[in-house]
């Protein structure tokens, strides 16, 4: 198998977007994946073993770019809420920017089977090790309730920029999911502060 990087593998997991949203999973064939990308069919087979593992890269390379880039820029900050403020605000920006990632990952991801589901599971677990962190970081410095279970708020926090989006992505409205993150951000950060 090729190595997972370079112009064509990039190109594939571009492609691979952009047919899934517009076509559903199931009706998305290597073969229109590989016409989008501008390769060969077979030249998918040289990066990936199927089409389940088209997906599962897919999530990994975009979630992974996220992760890394949260990372960075969380260091940058010191205080939880900015932090918290940050985190939203980079989810909502990243999938308003690409309104066919996010049909993939709010939708299509979710109808996947236990192949899928177990691929996604260690960048999903990276996203939330680094909300935990923020929270344990609350209430280590003070900021944060110490009565709050820090799993349970992640799944909290996560859960509520998670079908904020869903909600944008299945509306018939016309409206900026940027515009969200406010709003967002105040109900989260309220509901565990200790002021």
């Amino acid at each position: 198998m090729a190595k997972r990087t370079g112009e064509k593998y990039n190109a594939i997991i571009e492609a691979a977007v952009k047919v899934i949203a517009e076509n559903g999973y199931h009706n998305s064939q290597v073969s229109k994946i590989a016409r989008e990308a501008g390769v060969a069919d077979g030249t998918i087979y040289l990066y990936f073993k199927n089409k389940e593992d088209v997906l599962v890269s897919l999530f990994r390379v975009k979630m992974g770019y996220f992760t890394t880039t949260a990372r960075q820029e969380l260091q940058q900050l010191e205080n939880p809420y900015e932090k918290l403020a940050k985190l939203i605000s980079m989810h909502f920006i990243m999938l308003e920017a690409d309104r066919n990632l996010a049909l993939v990952l709010q939708i299509q991801l979710r109808q996947s089977d236990a192949f899928i589901r177990q691929g996604i599971a260690t960048p999903l677990k990276d996203y939330f090790n680094i909300i935990e962190e923020v929270i344990e970081q609350g209430i280590s410095t003070g900021v944060f309730r110490s009565d709050i279970n820090k799993k349970l708020t992640r799944q909290i926090i996560f859960g509520a920029m998670d079908e904020v989006v869903t909600s944008w992505v299945m509306s018939q409205r016309n409206y900026k999911l940027t515009d969200q993150i406010e709003p967002v951000y105040n109900l989260l950060a309220r509901a565990i502060s200790t002021g």
